[in-house]
């Protein structure tokens, strides 16, 4: 027991695995198949009338019903998408539509084709007929799952649920905005916030706006910074704190004053019941309940009015909850907006969807008990026992048609083979009768000091072990490591400068480290924006992570110069780096040097080309960029001039994207995981085989042993 009386749930776990070891714990037998039924669940939505008919009301059942079908999408803003897109049409579809066949018996005519989705841009998004479940168990499937996982590590793809892929896109996120991602993780509605920012490479070196992503749950924040860091944007900030709460950001004017920050586009997309994704979660048919959306319609309404107060007047915010519930959805709204005297309306934005299937948002609607025994049109019907738990303004308000509900994306499961969702978008006419700007406050608010160990590293204060504090450090995590911004003319700064002959348009005050100290090992990039945005309020709000990784300390006894370009920075830092550290490689070069798996044995100088081979005599050891030019896309890697030899500095994933690209043979790349189970399942058998050949061998021996014991007992 811990103290006062409360057991430690830890110790419990360790004294259960303890007590398992050795065990077999798995269930005898199959796992039961979850039941897709909960009645108190058909009863409320039947009742609701969210379907227009009783055939449709079938339809909606028999979908809801069934496994979701995996959807992707192509990362947009890189270069090389489209030549991505054509070989996942050409090359990928036929496979993919070969192994469909197989695996379900059934003829290639008769397979049916993967589906582009209208409604997503540029036809970048498609939806298989398959589950995940399918492609991750399936042997004919195997490339198909190889090569979504190896894209999604290497950015090109991200694999992510059709419906969710809509609160960004009627955001309408343009290059210059300031974006707010109040409840972000796990990323992926964030990553594609962050394509859009990139959307224009051609127009803007960097972004000239941002995209700060929060989270409440400090172990979300790293999932949430593990999605975005595919993506390697220098406009990028995680922070950790309660949406409900979020504190008013200091901002630098032009003309050195401060302000507070005001968003031009957030994104609430609010925890919800999740109703929505039965199909993709069945074991919420089991669990839910009316109590869940009572519970969260008070945490919606606040996440949404601090979101409210926080953006630019004449921006846009988007709600959207995977929910299908009005309690969760039109009644959320129609409060804030009701609160916000015309303050706010409800925007159509279907057109920024074309072809997309949805139904008007409710204007009618009824709540219930929570077994849904009983129903109640208005509060005078509700019992006094719940009225601490359904609310007046959970009913439709008298003068609701003024609110415009109507105009609220409602996508329901059969209308698309989807999965459901709710999505509305607000427009900000004027300030908020509650909106507070206390900028004073904020610029006299004094800074805390940060205590420093020998490494550079903030000294972590101690806490309570049991109580509130406890928890308090569980929900945030422990502090973070600090943002080190580079004076002007820092020492390493000037090295770096001249050996790459970076452009003097590359501020190197946006330059930073995570920790104090006189030798850096990894350098990161951010925006101005992001550097003011850090510095202003890092003692006012828990940053988790900013910046890409641009400069990692090599330090190589062939080249005097100690840092190398970091690949994942190259995105941004390339429109920098001068032509002296710059070697055009032709197509046989770059995939000489991409199948070189053993790093101690790079491809010499002498096996390149003669063109490639005479910049390199030019060029001294070190850190470089390999440019590879075609006319469908344009590539460049950092590579390393070794004193006679040349290689590309990239990961596993991204080298299997290029090959891809380049129409290189991946064979030796592509692992069947299922052959590899054979393997070692013969191997294992094999193993065995032997033990029990060595141990009749024991036996016998043994069996001798104790023969020529009794009988020299008998002798003596």
């Amino acid at each position: 027991m811990g103290r006062k009386g409360k057991a430690n749930p830890f110790a419990a776990k360790k004294r259960q695995k303890r007590e398992n070891q050795g065990k077999d714990t798995r269930p005898e037998g199959p796992y039961e198949e979850i039941v897709r039924d909960n009645e108190a669940f058909l009863k409320y939505y039947h009742m609701q009338n969210i379907c227009a008919d009783e055939q449709e009301w079938q339809q909606f059942l028999a979908s809801i019903r069934d496994n979701l079908p995996a959807t992707f999408r192509v990362t947009g803003f890189k270069g090389e998408a489209k030549a991505l897109l054509d070989i996942i049409e050409k090359d990928l579809f036929t496979e993919y539509i070969k192994g469909v066949a197989e695996l379900r018996g059934k003829s290639v005519e008769e397979v049916e084709k993967p589906l582009c989705l209208p409604w997503y841009p540029n036809g970048m998004a498609y939806q298989l007929d398959l589950t995940r479940k399918d492609i991750r168990r399936s042997e004919p499937l195997y490339r198909l799952h190889n090569f979504l996982i190896n894209e999604t590590n290497a950015g090109a793809i991200s694999r992510q649920e059709a419906v969710s892929m809509i609160p960004p896109l009627v955001l309408d996120v343009k290059p210059t905005d300031k974006v707010l991602d109040m409840c972000a993780a796990p990323g992926s509605k964030t990553a594609q916030l962050i394509e859009a920012l990139h959307a224009e490479p051609e127009k803007y070196k960097i972004p000239p706006g941002f995209v700060l992503a929060n989270d409440v749950d400090n172990n979300r924040c790293y999932m949430l910074v593990h999605q975005a860091k595919r993506l390697n944007s220098p406009c990028f900030v995680v922070t950790n704190h309660d949406s409900a709460f979020f504190p008013n950001l200091l901002q630098t004017e032009s003309d050195d004053s401060k302000s507070i920050l005001k968003f031009d586009k957030i994104l609430c997309d609010v925890p919800c019941s999740g109703d929505g994704t039965l199909r993709k979660n069945p074991d919420i048919w089991g669990k839910w309940n009316l109590g869940q959306a009572y519970n969260l319609h008070g945490v919606q309404y606040r996440i949404t009015r601090r979101g409210a107060e926080m953006l630019e007047v004449g921006g846009r915010l988007v709600y959207s909850t995977c929910s299908l519930n009005p309690i969760e959805n039109e009644a959320v709204l129609q409060r804030i907006i009701a609160d916000s005297n015309g303050a706010l309306e409800i925007v159509d934005a279907s057109h920024l969807v074309p072809g997309l299937k949805y139904i008007a948002g409710m204007t009618k609607w009824k709540l219930a008990s929570k077994e849904v025994d009983e129903t109640y049109s208005s509060f005078e019907e509700v019992p006094e026992k719940y009225h601490t738990i359904i609310r007046p303004n959970m009913f439709p308000l008298p003068d609701i048609e003024k609110y415009g509900l109507e105009k609220c994306i409602r996508v329901l499961p059969h209308l698309q083979n989807s999965g459901g969702f709710f999505v509305a978008v607000l427009h900000k006419k004027s300030q908020l009768p509650f909106e507070k700007n206390d900028v004073k406050d904020l610029v006299d608010k004094p800074k805390p000091e940060v205590k420093l160990d020998e490494e550079g590293k903030p000294i972590e204060e101690k806490s309570v072990p049991w109580g509130p504090q406890r928890k308090r450090r569980r929900l945030h995590g422990y502090k973070e490591d600090p943002y080190v911004f580079f004076e002007e003319n820092d020492a390493d700064w000037l090295e770096i400068k001249k050996f790459y002959d970076l452009d003097d348009s590359f501020n190197s005050r946006c330059l930073l480290t995570r920790c104090v100290t006189e030798k850096k090992k990894n350098i990161y990039y951010c925006s101005e924006l992001i550097r003011d945005l850090v510095l202003l309020n890092e003692n006012n709000i828990k940053i988790i992570n900013t910046g890409v990784k641009s400069f990692v300390r090599c330090e190589n006894r062939h080249t005097q110069h100690p840092f190398r370009l970091a690949q994942e920075g190259l995105q941004t830092t390339n429109a920098f780096v001068g032509p002296s550290r710059r070697i055009v490689v032709e197509k046989e070069d770059l995939i000489l040097q991409l199948n070189c798996t053993d790093p101690t044995k790079p491809p010499s100088t002498t096996e390149l080309k003669e063109a490639t081979q005479q910049r390199c005599k030019e060029l001294s050891v070190g850190s470089c960029i390999l440019k590879y030019s075609d006319e469908r896309f344009t590539l460049h890697i950092v590579g390393w001039r070794g004193t006679s030899s040349l290689r590309a500095y990239v990961d596993s994933s991204e080298t299997l994207h290029i090959l891809r690209l380049l129409g290189a043979d991946i064979s030796k790349f592509e692992v069947n995981k299922y052959e590899k189970a054979r393997e070692a399942a013969a191997a294992l058998a094999a193993a065995e085989e032997v033990s029990e050949d060595v141990a009749k061998v024991a036996e016998e021996v043994l069996e001798e042993v104790e023969n020529d014991l009794n009988e020299a007992a008998i002798t003596e």
